[in-house]
């Protein structure tokens, strides 16, 4: 099969934490967000907790806390599990909750990434949401997280760009990007050669190996 690069595919080996190493290895030096980034959601995500210790080590997770009436215990518990297992935590359009827990940064949804550089603190990371071309070039982020890229169930979900125009749009970016959106075993193989900075997701299933290191997609 070929793919929209026009490099060919390895049916059934570019899985999503394959792909997650294969682009976390080819980054620059410097301030590097995670190669894989992992949403959590009140309907989609039961125990974020438990979601956390499932991801290989150098995975990236997003606390969307939704207003949870109990989310400063849990953003400060997955802390703990992320410090302990390598991981960079995020917290979701919550500035204050992420410095209150101890999180890594904060992820912004593109109504807020304005904000980025009052919100920003010594050694944060910074991601948002973009949904357009100038909503990728804002400055202040540290990476922005584009979608949708392929067709997905997801209510939020917009008119996919495909690979292609996907490419374009990370050309463009003032600053690394993700892919998000229909992002999945059967489809991550197309990004390769995109220029993504790494995969973003909310369900993953991430069973397969990490190109011969198991549970550990650092660099």
């Amino acid at each position: 099969m070929a793919s929209s690069a026009g490099e060919a595919d390895i049916s059934g080996f570019w899985t999503v934490k394959r792909t997650a190493a294969f682009l976390g290895r080819r980054r620059s030096q410097g301030k590097r967000p995670p190669p894989l980034l992992v949403f959590t959601d009140p309907d989609r995500t039961a125990d974020p907790l438990a979601l956390a210790r499932s991801l290989p080590r150098g995975a990236g997770l997003v606390y969307r806390a939704f207003g949870a009436p109990d989310r400063l215990e849990t953003a400060r518990a997955l802390a703990i599990v992320a410090r302990r297992r390598g991981l960079v935590l995020l917290v979701g359009a919550d500035a204050e909750l992420a410095a209150r827990a101890g999180a890594s940064g904060v992820h912004l949804p593109e109504r807020l990434a304005g904000r980025a550089w009052r919100l920003r603190r010594p050694g944060w990371i910074i991601t948002a949401a973009a949904h357009t071309p100038r909503a990728a070039r804002r400055s202040g982020i540290d990476a922005f997280v584009l979608s949708a890229v392929f067709p997905s169930a997801s209510p939020s979900a917009g008119p996919p760009l495909g690979a292609l125009r996907f490419a374009q749009r990370v050309r463009t970016a003032s600053a690394p990007a993700y892919a998000l959106g229909g992002v999945n075993d059967a489809t991550v193989g197309r990004l390769r050669m995109t220029g993504a900075a790494g995969l973003a997701g909310v369900g993953f299933s991430l069973t397969a190996p990490a190109a011969g290191r198991t549970g550990d997609l650092r660099t």
